[in-house]
């Protein structure tokens, strides 16, 4: 029954998506199961380009996702439901990470890269990149008030939707979700 649903709800977006990106009303059909939590915009909002630390311990900005859908996740190696819900976001990336989708994990507060790198080890995760925000930086400009959160980004690097609190990714809800933004990036 839940694959039906999913399949019907992603008939409906791709019949009203628009040729640019799948419109709030569409991804508001796709919220069922844990992605009720999402909170989608009415319209886009501009990200600042706020500097941390990438994997390789230089500086970035979540502009080097352009072009892209991206589900930027803030955690912390103290947090239960972040340790719970990071495998989940591992097997989306596995499944879904590409060309135009990506995961992108930020690490916040003063967590040291050998900690991160334990926890990913020990929760099993594989392909979700070990960035950070030591001081916290991009975690206060995104708003970002408790752990996790998770923020969807559009192609362009503009937030349109969150979710807070955790939220089981790799189900059927949230892969329908986000292979229909996938799809819709893929018809622009």
């Amino acid at each position: 029954m839940r694959k039906i649903l999913s399949y019907v709800l992603y008939t409906a977006l791709m019949v009203g998506a628009n040729t640019a990106a799948a419109d709030d009303a569409s991804l508001e059909a796709l919220r069922v199961g844990d992605m009720q939590k999402l909170v989608v915009h009415s319209s886009p909002k501009t990200v600042k380009p706020i500097a941390f630390v990438g994997e390789d311990g230089n500086e970035m900005t979540l502009e080097a996702y352009a072009g892209k859908h991206v589900l930027v996740n803030f955690w912390a190696t103290w947090c239960a439901p972040c340790r719970a819900e990071m495998p989940a976001l591992d097997a989306l990336n596995r499944d879904l990470g590409g060309d135009s989708f990506e995961v992108v994990t930020v690490a916040t507060g003063r967590t040291p890269a050998p900690a991160m790198k334990k926890f990913f080890d020990d929760t099993g995760v594989e392909t979700l990149p070990l960035h950070r925000d030591p001081k916290q930086q991009l975690a206060r400009g995104m708003g970002v008030l408790g752990l996790p959160v998770s923020v969807l980004l559009d192609p362009e690097g503009r937030e349109i939707g969150r979710l807070i609190g955790d939220a089981e990714w790799n189900a059927e809800e949230a892969r329908a979700l986000v292979e229909a933004l996938i799809a819709s990036a893929d018809n622009s």
